[in-house]
Formats: C-alpha cells, sequence, structure tokens
C-alpha cells in the first residue's frame, strides 16, 4: 500500500481494508508500505522494519520472513504503472495484480485506447500533448469540440482532470494536468449516462459484476465525487436490458483481449445507447465504499470473499 502518486492515502485506506478482511486463521498479513524514501513494514504498533528489497523480505524479532504472495493495493505508481509487478516478477513472488505489461499499457490512457481502437473499441475523440510541445489551441478546438476534457495521462483517481468550456481556459487546465504527468491527453465530451464495470477472475473463470451508474453532483466525476461523497453510485445501474448486455460484453471483451487477469475497472459512457470506454483500472479502489466492492456485494460476493479469491488466483497461476 502507499505508493509515489497523489492516490497514496486512498491506497493507504484500501490495503488496511484489504488486511482487516483477511481471516487471520488462514492468512498472516503484513502491511507493507511502499513510498520514494522508504519501504517498510508497519507493524501493529507503528513500528517500522525496513524491506530487504533483494528478496522482497522483513526481519521482525531477529527472524527473516519472506512472503508467499503480495496483495497489491497500490493506486497509481509503482503498484498500477507495472513497475512493481515486473519487480515481483523477477522475484517469482506471486501477485494479485496484472502483469506488468498490461499494468503498464493500461496505466497510459493513450497507449491504452491506441490499442483497442483496431478491435471496435469506441472512444471519445482525442488529442495528445508532451510536455513541450507547441500548444496549438484552434488545433485542439477544431479536433474534440467544446467542452472538453485535459487530462493528465498516467494518473487515477481525477488528478489533474479539468472540463474546459472556453479557449480562454485551455492553456490554464493543460498547466495543471502537466503538474501530475509530463503527457496529457485532451478527450471530446460525452453526454451520456456514465457507467462503471467490474472485471475479475472469480473461481478460474472471468466474471463481469452488476454495473454501478455514477451520477455527480459536480460538473463531472471528479475526485470530490469519488472520494467525497459528492456523487450517487447506483449499483445495479439504471440501464436497459440491452445497454446492460452491450457494456458488460465489451467489458468482458476488452479484459480477455489486453489479458488482463486479478481486479479491474472499466469505465464507459453511452453515446448514441453505444458504449464508449474512458478507461480501465487494475488497481481499483478497494475501501467499503469503492465502487468495486459495492459492485462484488450486489453479486453476493463479501470483501473476505473477493480478497481470499484474489490471493488464490495469483498463487494458482
Amino acid at each position: 500500500m502507499g505508493g509515489y502518486s497523489s492516490e497514496y492515502q486512498i491506497s493507504i485506506k484500501s490495503g488496511s481494508v484489504v488486511k482487516a478482511c483477511l481471516d487471520s486463521t488462514k492468512y498472516n498479513g503484513y502491511c507493507i508500505h511502499i513510498f520514494k524514501d522508504k519501504w517498510v513494514h508497519v507493524d501493529e504498533d507503528s513500528n517500522e522494519h525496513p524491506i530487504d528489497k533483494n528478496d522482497f523480505s522483513i526481519v521482525v524479532d531477529n527472524k527473516k520472513i519472506v512472503f508467499d504472495c503480495v496483495f497489491n493495493a497500490i493506486h497509481g505508481s509503482p503498484g498500477e504503472d507495472g513497475l512493481m509487478q515486473a519487480y515481483f516478477e523477477l522475484l517469482n513472488i506471486p501477485h494479485t495484480s496484472c502483469n506488468m505489461y498490461q499494468a503498464a499499457l493500461t496505466f497510459n490512457k493513450r497507449d491504452l485506447l491506441a490499442t483497442l481502437r483496431p478491435y471496435g473499441i469506441k472512444t471519445a475523440t482525442n488529442y495528445c500533448l508532451n510536455l513541450g510541445d507547441p500548444i496549438d489551441e484552434d488545433a485542439i478546438i477544431k479536433k474534440v469540440g467544446l467542452p472538453c476534457f485535459v487530462k493528465a495521462n498516467k494518473a487515477g483517481s481525477s488528478f489533474g482532470i479539468t472540463k474546459v468550456y472556453e479557449k480562454r481556459d485551455l492553456n490554464e487546465a493543460i498547466d495543471k494536468a502537466f503538474r501530475e504527468d509530463n503527457e496529457i491527453i485532451i478527450e471530446s465530451f460525452l453526454d451520456g449516462v456514465e457507467v462503471s464495470v467490474g472485471v475479475i477472475t472469480y473461481k478460474g473463470k472471468v466474471m463481469v459484476l452488476p454495473l454501478t451508474e455514477i451520477v455527480s453532483e459536480n460538473d463531472f466525476f471528479d475526485y470530490a465525487a469519488k472520494y467525497q461523497g459528492q456523487s450517487q453510485e447506483i449499483t445495479p445501474a439504471r440501464i436497459s436490458k440491452d445497454l446492460a448486455q452491450k457494456v458488460r460484453k465489451e467489458a468482458k471483451r476488452i479484459y480477455e483481449i489486453l489479458k488482463l487477469k486479478g481486479l479491474s475497472r472499466s469505465e464507459f459512457i453511452f453515446k448514441d445507447d453505444e458504449p464508449y470506454l474512458l478507461e480501465v483500472n487494475t488497481v481499483p479502489g478497494l475501501t467499503e465504499e469503492s465502487i468495486l466492492p459495492q459492485q462484488a456485494r450486489a453479486a453476493g460476493i463479501t470483501l473476505p470473499m473477493l480478497f481470499e479469491n484474489a490471493i488464490l488466483e495469483a498463487m494458482a497461476n
């Protein structure tokens, strides 16, 4: 839990929920905090025990402890962008998230969308910029229109996102996004119902969880809407069976095209009754109020069942 990005506090909460939900008669759980300046195990008394990065082990009471499995609850870098996955794969330690390449690809919004378009997956029109590129406001607006969304390309939890209505506000939004990442993506605004679709591997089979409809009290599903209660998350979503079937099929197809494993959550907006993909999260929020746990509960899967299954799936592969 933890991480290097703006999402570290949410990750600490997710990791703490996972630890609390695991059956202590079956699992010895250890809270491992990953930060740029230190990797430590934090015990019940808040004592810190440094991680030996050579083999991802700790020493507690003069006893060396190695781990059978890592439950990855890091949102953002380095847990959702492939870095930790590569490290654990090199050490041959099972982990609950997808593989390194899939994590890196899904974390990069523009690369993900470009990879999926040839498969017929619908996405918003977008315009991409790297830090230092010339900014041609007219060319951007001509391509994506107004209003549009300016987003950090590699960031989660709606950090670095602005909805832009007027040309004069575009540069400020671009600056804000560049404070989160050195690549940004500017997307056309899709006006429609937004749904979140959880897809997991459960007991060896790909399973699509009940859909969640996102109704933000704010202008879009921003950080406050996600984490400060300024939205309604309605599970199951109030959409027709036909639309539900379409988006479920698309989310499952994306999971299988990308060869994902573990827990995932994809975001879609309906336009002209067709689902348009916004993004794929491979380490979704795991707190009691997070969307994927809500969906699991609606499917009759408790959090202890969900988290134990993730561990068993990781160790079986």
